[in-house]
């Protein structure tokens, strides 16, 4: 039904469904978006009923989504507030998180079912943030691709968007669904989710006018759908530009190019031109976020050229010269807050007193070490993983040492260091260092979504 979804989306661009309430309440919609708040990472958290989806029986789910499903279908249902969770972010400040109920969840889930096939066919390549199968190595793979060669694209304005998740106007937003949802239903249901309220920690209920909550499952496709506003302002300006020969017409005569990468709410604009050109975005992309109720931030937005080099999803994209030549390469690797981010993680996990054995610190700094060197091994990564194993080896070794305190340094050596590896029996620990490091491949618009082949045509009847 969703590959249906897509592709009747992608053959008219201007249909608007009309009949897709029948799908959120449907058992097997309901089923698979249970399956997936179930198992998701937040499947852990209590919301505002006080009961996470992980401590659900398989009794006691069959008989929520029945029920569930009863109250969607005589369009009794409604979602309660969001519990507000303020969790530390990296720069010291709070982030605000809304935690909705399993119910809650469920539907969000359900509605998403529904709704991302339509509006992917919409979505822009150049945007690669909360969408199936993009991932932020192909946002920073693009980047690359841009800014290298004759391309030349070496001025950016690099921005960021104040309290995106929590700014949203929910008019502007309900008018670009309904630009492809008639169902008002559905439209109904999406509404009450974005006017739910909020639960804050001294259990008062306020209203939220604006916004839709961090970290709901329907969040992070609304968002997409007000910000696509950014995406198809700029391709809007490159289809102007024509074909291939006209836009080189157009460089020679001065006049720039921009292409915009964007990954959720953090966003780049390539810029072939000047520094004038690329100052000159401070004032295009405030207009254009103007009218979704967004506001750019004037701290964490800046121009620069790609030689100053900039941080951009945790890496640091910079030209620079070749070493033992006079040409000059764009290159990625981790940036600095982002090894600082992994080594404060390995510290608090390696603290004295922390963990009992040995086997128990490995199981939770494993993932950690493994994780982030994935995520970055496709850069200019090897001298950052060697440090990190070494800096990570070592607070294991001291860790270790002063549970064995009494012991010299040879001995401890000997016992515990076989061969310089750590490991409590058949758990090891994970060396950074071994990872290798390989080129990611840029694949532009060649990204296809879940539901890109087409169902076969039925065959024809012989009678």
């Amino acid at each position: 039904m969703q590959r249906k979804l897509h592709h009747w989306a992608v053959d008219d661009s201007g249909r608007q469904f009309d009949d897709l309430f029948n799908l959120v309440h449907h058992p097997c919609f309901l089923a698979v978006a249970w399956e997936r708040v179930r198992t998701n990472r937040g499947a852990r958290s209590a919301g505002p009923d006080g009961t996470p989806p992980r401590s659900y029986g398989s009794v006691d789910a069959i008989r929520m989504l029945s029920a569930l499903r009863e109250e969607i279908k005589e369009r009794r249902f409604r979602p309660d507030p969001v519990r507000e969770a303020m969790i530390p972010k990296t720069n010291g400040k709070l982030r605000r998180l809304g935690i909705a109920s399993s119910q809650d969840r469920v539907v969000q889930a359900s509605l998403k079912l529904v709704l991302e096939p339509i509006f992917e066919a919409d979505f822009r390549p150049c945007s690669y943030g909360f969408r199936p199968r993009r991932r932020a190595q192909d946002a920073i793979a693009e980047i690359h691709f841009l800014a290298g060669g004759s391309r030349a694209y070496h001025w950016v304005f690099e921005a960021d968007i104040t309290a995106c998740f929590d700014e949203i106007d929910h008019t502007a937003l309900m008018d670009r669904v309904r630009g492809r949802i008639a169902d008002r239903r559905v439209l109904t249901l999406v509404k009450a989710f974005l006017k739910a309220g909020i639960l804050s920690e001294d259990q008062a209920v306020r209203d939220n006018l604006t916004g839709t909550p961090q970290g709901g499952i329907l969040s992070p496709l609304l968002s997409n759908i007000a910000l696509s506003v950014l995406d198809e302002h700029f391709d809007a300006k490159w289809k102007t530009l024509g074909p291939e020969w006209t836009r080189r017409k157009h460089r020679r005569a001065g006049r720039p190019t921009m292409k915009i990468v964007r990954y959720a709410d953090d966003f780049v604009v390539m810029v072939h031109g000047t520094r004038e050109h690329a100052e000159a975005l401070w004032d295009e992309v405030a207009a254009v976020l103007a009218p979704v109720g967004l506001r750019l931030s004037v701290e964490k937005s800046r121009v620069c050229h790609v030689d100053e080099g900039f941080d951009f999803l945790g890496f640091r994209i910079q030209r620079r010269r070749k070493r033992g030549t006079d040409k000059r390469h764009v290159y990625t690797w981790p940036s600095k807050k982002a090894l600082a981010s992994v080594l404060g993680k390995v510290r608090r996990l390696t603290r004295r007193r922390r963990h009992r054995t040995l086997a128990d610190l490995l199981r939770h700094l494993n993932p950690v070490l493994r994780g982030w060197c994935n995520y970055f091994q496709h850069g200019v990564s090897k001298q950052t993983f060697s440090y990190l194993d070494h800096y990570s080896w070592w607070r294991v070794v001291t860790w270790m040492r002063k549970r064995h305190a009494g012991l010299a340094w040879g001995v401890f050596s000997r016992r515990f260091l076989p061969g310089w590896q750590i490991a409590d029996g058949k758990t090891a620990m994970f060396r950074p260092e071994q990872v290798t490091v390989t080129r990611y491949r840029y694949r532009g618009a060649q990204i296809t979504t879940p539901w890109t082949a087409r169902l076969p045509e039925p065959a024809a009847s012989t009678a």
